[in-house]
């Protein structure tokens, strides 16, 4: 089976003694692992293999199944992959969201699952384009579902042959990453470099970047405060809990959710020293190690870029995401790391503070929408995320 070559899509596991516990979208938990042959062997590479298998032009195989092979590398949120499609015909890709991957309690209304979405398509049409392709997208063609998505189509994709220009940021798809650890403080983005990240956006959104170091601390604060909200309120921290897969035969069973990977997890946990009970319980020591843990890389964060959007309709929420997902992959190209921080941007009841003020912080108007808030800086280059092979994410029509 013929692939496009990667850059080292799946790295070697890590060598150190420190391992970092990426939890709940936001930071780490340090901690000791010796090496040996168990270690070295935890890595779970079926669930990171799309990363390396992503189809070539010459395959041989129908060219809709080399765009989706590199579309489902999207991020989107939580790393649940709402996507499944439909072939039709010779020629259509039908896209839905997969509703048993959605997020009801930190994203009620499904508005960051359908950026989600959007990053989806816009990885689809740059790969179309790379192979020759010219790609038409139809978004929500039977109404847009509110408040939240339904089984209805999100965008009815239309592939055929045509003189086309690639995408020079297609070259970036296997190295994007959504980079959690710590950033090195005593380097920032400058204005300039975030200038040049946002520029390659798109039509539909607005976007800016702060690298400011006294807007940059009032932002940092403000996205802490949400943070420390969604793992004070039980109901948004257990969503996270409950989509942790900890160890190399939960990431392969389900390569979604919150992978936690390593010899030293499967070690702790085993021991009975990883209980989602203690996790959720805000007066244990788990807890409150974990929430100092967790602080460490916000403290980290010298600079943001962020996209909005003039409404909140769905369409505006796909344009956001193929924008996010565009910046994200120029950011790789400049070295530049990325997180998206989305505690602030979360529309339950109990962050609507937060919520109000980074709106007001980065003066976004009453009609205007926050779809994206990410933290930038300079970070070593970690693992990619599993994810399921595209082929799982392929159902049949009618």
């Amino acid at each position: 089976m013929s692939q496009i070559e990667t850059q080292n899509p799946n790295a070697a596991p890590d060598k150190s003694k420190r391992k970092f516990l990426k939890i709940l979208g936001g930071g780490v938990i340090v901690a000791a692992v010796g090496g040996g042959v168990f270690a070295t062997t935890r890595t779970p590479t079926k669930a990171l293999e799309p990363w390396k298998m992503a189809l070539g032009p010459d395959a041989g195989v129908d060219p809709r199944r080399i765009i989706l092979s590199h579309a489902i590398l999207a991020p989107n949120p939580h790393n649940r992959q709402p996507w499944v499609v439909e072939l039709q015909g010779d020629d259509r890709i039908n896209l839905y969201c997969d509703l048993e991957r959605r997020l009801p309690h930190t994203d009620p209304f499904d508005r960051q699952i359908t950026v989600g979405l959007g990053c989806f398509l816009e990885l689809a049409e740059i790969t179309a384009r790379q192979i020759g392709m010219k790609m038409e997208i139809d978004v929500f063609p039977e109404g847009e579902p509110q408040p939240r998505l339904d089984g209805s189509l999100v965008a009815r994709m239309k592939v055929s042959k045509a003189d086309v220009s690639p995408d020079p940021l297609f070259a970036q798809i296997f190295d994007r990453r959504s980079n959690k650890d710590p950033y090195d403080v005593a380097r920032s983005v400058d204005a300039v470099s975030a200038e040049t990240m946002i520029s390659v956006a798109g039509e539909g959104v607005m976007t800016g970047a702060v690298t400011d170091t006294v807007q940059s601390a009032a932002l940092r604060e403000i996205a802490w405060n949400a943070m420390n909200t969604e793992l004070h309120t039980y109901r948004t921290a257990k969503e996270s809990i409950d989509l942790l897969r900890i160890g190399k035969a939960e990431i392969e069973a389900n390569p979604d959710g919150i992978d936690l990977g390593g010899a030293f997890f499967e070690v702790i946990d085993a021991a009975g020293l990883m209980s989602r009970e203690e996790m959720l319980d805000t007066n244990s020591t788990v807890f409150k190690q974990q929430l100092e843990a967790i602080k460490e890389p916000f403290g980290t964060a010298n600079g943001f870029v962020y996209v909005k959007t003039s409404g909140n309709r769905r369409k505006d929420q796909i344009a956001a995401g193929r924008a996010y997902v565009r910046i994200n992959l120029k950011a790789t190209e400049m070295g530049i790391s990325m997180q998206p921080w989305s505690q602030a941007l979360q529309e339950f009841e109990e962050v609507a503070p937060q919520y109000s003020e980074i709106r007001e912080a980065l003066g976004v108007g009453e009609q205007e929408t926050l779809q994206m808030f990410a933290r930038i800086g300079y970070g070593d280059n970690p693992n990619p995320s599993p994810r399921w092979a595209y082929d799982t994410r392929i159902r049949q029509s009618g």
